[in-house]
């Protein structure tokens, strides 16, 4: 079997997270997310943000979480700001243009939509015959691996203040955002700067699931409504939420998500003592080098990861994810195998 660097999601939980579950198995509990787990889980969360207005809902993954937060907080005519690498626009199958939605697109830098694209985008759209947009998409880390300063998230909350526009934040790798040595955010400048986000579980040690959390009061009316109605009002939402309530439990959740760091910077260490250069400068568990396509050739034997794109008539870049599993000893194996 080969060695996969492929995503953060090919393993299955983290142990701990195991051994809750079957401790409380057989435990019966109420359903659609009133029972303890959940509850519990929701003030830890509500807890490190220091905010206990905000609400916190547990759903099954980062599409699904993406696509109920941008419907139920827009009208019919309004649309979503987002770079054209986001995950909304690539690799999610239309699924917010099948609300009815538009997403409205920009090149953004290294992965980053840009204050001046906002107000591009406000001008631009400037009369009822167009889509009104009303909510910035982003993603930390982006999909390039980068992650936002706490300058640009300001600069991009204050952008979107003035224009009225809500902040949207994808959190699928929030945990390597935030441990990244780039990083000066905390969980709660992610509640101080945005009307919702959503902790990743899936890519950071969780079986299966994601945490949403609310902190625009106008945002939270009836929002289980549109759980509900899409399909993501889970009977044994318990099963999620006990998975949160180890992840925030003695600082699990950002030990597994720097752990995976650590072991894409042992990797990007070793790439570049190889000689490789990288598209982006790594920062998280996500890497781009550019490597010959005979190597890559090469690599592919022993090896799954993401061909990215092409480079150059001999190069490409690829994809390499390491996870809160990697194993130390499959880097090794990897930087010995050029």
């Amino acid at each position: 079997m080969k060695v996969s660097f492929l995503n953060d999601y090919s393993e299955g939980g983290h142990p701990k997270i195991l051994e809750q579950l079957s401790k409380t198995n057989y435990e019966q509990m109420p359903s659609y997310g009133e029972d303890p787990l959940c509850r519990r889980a929701e003030i830890k969360i509500k807890t490190l943000l220091n905010n206990p207005n905000a609400n916190v809902h547990f759903v099954s993954g980062g599409t699904q979480a993406n696509l109920l937060c941008i419907s139920s907080f827009l009208k019919p005519f309004e649309s979503v700001i987002a770079v054209k690498t986001a995950h909304i626009e690539i690799h999610e199958a239309g699924a917010i243009e099948f609300t009815g939605h538009k997403i409205n697109t920009y090149e953004g830098k290294n992965g980053k939509i840009t204050p001046q694209e906002i107000e591009e985008a406000i001008l631009y759209h400037y009369d009822e015959h167009m889509v009104k947009p009303k909510i910035v998409f982003i993603s930390n880390s982006t999909e390039l691996g980068t992650v936002y300063t706490n300058s640009e998230l300001t600069q991009i909350s204050e952008v979107c203040k003035k224009h009225s526009l809500y902040l949207y934040i994808d959190g699928a790798r929030l945990g390597s955002a935030l441990t990244s040595k780039h990083n000066d955010l905390s969980l709660q400048d992610m509640a101080k700067y945005c009307d919702a986000f959503y902790i990743g579980g899936t890519k950071n040690g969780a079986l299966i699931g994601e945490a949403i959390v609310i902190c625009n009061p106008e945002l939270q009316n009836f929002f289980r409504y549109h759980m509900k109605q899409k399909g993501a009002l889970l009977a044994k939402s318990r099963l999620i939420g006990a998975q949160f309530d180890v992840l925030f439990d003695n600082n699990l959740y950002f030990e597994l998500a720097s752990y995976a760091n650590s072991m894409a910077e042992k990797l990007s260490e070793g790439l570049k003592l190889k000689n490789i250069d990288f598209l982006i400068p790594p920062s998280t568990n996500q890497i781009f080098p550019i490597m010959p396509n005979k190597l890559i050739e090469k690599l592919e034997k022993q090896f799954d990861f993401y061909i990215w794109k092409r480079y150059d008539e001999n190069n490409s870049v690829v994809r390499l994810v390491t996870s809160w599993a990697t194993k130390p000893e499959n880097v090794d194996l990897f930087l010995k195998s050029f």
